[in-house]
């Protein structure tokens, strides 16, 4: 990655455009839609989703410091 384009770089930017999609989306679904729809959201660009990416794409090791074997496979909901 380029030192300059640091996922403590990129992060704040993407967080600040999730908050504002997360407060328009409240305001427009059902309380029961809404926290479904944040529940994907927090997913896909969290831990499970663009951060596990951007530690991928880094090179960045595993939470006990060593590296990853590969991608985690996700758990299907029923």
């Amino acid at each position: 990655m380029d030192p300059m384009l640091t996922k403590d770089s990129i992060l704040p930017l993407v967080n600040a455009r999730l908050n504002r999609v997360l407060l328009i989306a409240q305001a427009a679904l059902p309380q029961h839609q809404f926290e479904a729809f944040r529940r994907l959201i927090l997913d896909e660009f969290g831990r499970t989703g663009l951060i596990r990416d951007l530690d991928t794409i880094s090179g960045q090791t595993g939470r006990n410091g060593t590296e990853r074997a590969g991608p985690l496979e996700r758990r299907k909901e029923v």
